[in-house]
């Protein structure tokens, strides 16, 4: 029988606390639980979009962003960005010094939204049997309708924007502060 995950729970303003519950418990209220996704970007503007297994619980056999999965005892976001990444896709990506484009909370936790720009060949994926069926690229407007079509995680579309446009943009601001002082 395989090991249940352990999941690390964090207070509201993320710090890890020695409470820990097994995947598929209840968060305790007043607790919060880590969730990573990575939205890889090709140099085409297109997100490489994964497919859920029919048999995977929850959303099965929808189409989804890149990666996405929860966060096990002893991660960071970025350590479960990476491993998700490497599990699901066989995908090895560095995230040492990079912070998530974007934070979701949810009511029971913190979403994290990693954006990457990485041409990936698909044929040389690995894709993990019990998570993903199938891969591929695709546009903004694809998805958008995937959405409306039901094929696609039912994702708010203003979210997907913002992904797209995070790909191209590291910051909320069209230009620097001109009043600013420049470090010297």
């Amino acid at each position: 029988m395989p090991e249940r995950e352990v999941f690390d729970l964090y207070t509201a303003d993320r710090a890890k606390t020695d409470q820990m519950v097994f995947r598929g418990e209840p968060i305790p209220v007043g607790f919060y639980h880590l969730v990573v996704h990575i939205c890889i970007f090709d140099s085409c503007g297109r997100m490489l979009i994964q497919q859920r297994q029919p048999f995977k619980q929850g959303f099965s056999n929808l189409w989804d962003v890149s990666v996405g999965g929860s966060a096990v005892h002893g991660d960071n976001s970025q350590s479960a960005a990476e491993r998700e990444t490497f599990e699901e896709l066989g995908l090895k990506v560095d995230l040492t010094d990079m912070r998530p484009a974007l934070t979701i909370n949810w009511e029971r936790g913190f979403d994290d939204y990693y954006v990457l720009k990485k041409d990936v060949d698909l044929n040389e994926l690995h894709l993990q049997y019990e998570e993903v069926q199938s891969v591929r690229w695709a546009a903004l407007e694809e998805i958008e309708e995937m959405i409306d079509e039901g094929t696609f995680i039912p994702y708010e579309k203003g979210l997907i924007h913002l992904l797209f446009h995070l790909k191209d943009h590291s910051s909320a601001h069209t230009k620097p502060d001109p009043t600013a002082k420049q470090k010297g």
